[in-house]
């Protein structure tokens, strides 16, 4: 599995080159920002008219990680629909695949900004979570420690072989870590952004998602 393994506040996890985040102690996988539904909210509003095979793909890359980790519990860390009830636009193909998924597993549904509340899917709804020394929310909050959330949807961009490159990570203190998106046509915010700079500490690390995740310090500087 590819994966690139870190401790945090004395719990040993693993990086997943996908975007997941896996606690094997607690056989834990974590995944943010899943935004199921959005090629469907975008239709609806006359948005952007995007392939609908968002969630399908999301699901599909969801289901590898539940099988390859064996992981019996489940944290979606917020903005796993793209908007309230979307969830009930979704094919009854895609409802069907995600009840499947949840069965045997202990599945939690952590409010997002896009989708407060329960979301009428199986699972347990909250509004944060702590599993010690760990607490998991959508958003970081500051002054927070042993923090893990998502919402930023973070990426590293930096220059390899004569040109730039960008690519979804996540970014890690000895505070918190921010989770990248795991959805599918999810955009990001570059960690040379004033909120994510202001928000990690200087020795911050991001640990680049991809086929061989990799640790490097966290880009601060804008590159042309």
């Amino acid at each position: 599995m590819n994966h690139h393994a870190f401790t945090f506040n004395d719990a040993a996890l693993w990086a997943l080159g996908s975007g997941a985040l896996f606690w094997p102690d607690q056989r834990l996988l974590v995944v943010s920002d899943l935004h199921f539904g959005k090629s469907e909210r975008l239709s609806a509003v006359g948005g952007a008219q995007l392939p609908p095979y968002d969630t399908r793909d999301t699901l599909t890359r969801l289901e590898a990680d539940l099988e390859t980790t064996g992981a019996r519990q489940v944290i979606c860390l917020g903005d796993s629909f793209d908007a309230p009830d979307i969830g009930h636009a979704l094919p009854q193909e895609e409802l069907l695949w995600i009840t499947r998924l949840q069965a045997g597993r202990d599945w939690v549904w952590i409010e997002g900004n896009h989708d407060p509340g329960p979301v009428g899917i199986g699972g347990t709804h909250v509004k944060d979570l702590q599993l010690d020394p760990l607490v998991f929310r959508h958003i970081a909050t500051v002054g927070a420690t042993c923090e893990i959330s998502g919402h930023y949807h973070p990426k590293a961009r930096l220059p390899l072989r004569g040109r730039l490159i960008s690519r979804p990570c996540f970014l890690v203190d000895k505070n918190r870590i921010v989770m990248p998106a795991y959805g599918t046509y999810t955009g990001g915010l570059r960690s040379d952004s004033a909120a994510l700079c202001r928000l990690m500490a200087p020795d911050a690390m991001a640990i680049l998602t991809g086929k061989t995740p990799a640790a490097i310090p966290m880009p601060r500087a804008a590159l042309a």
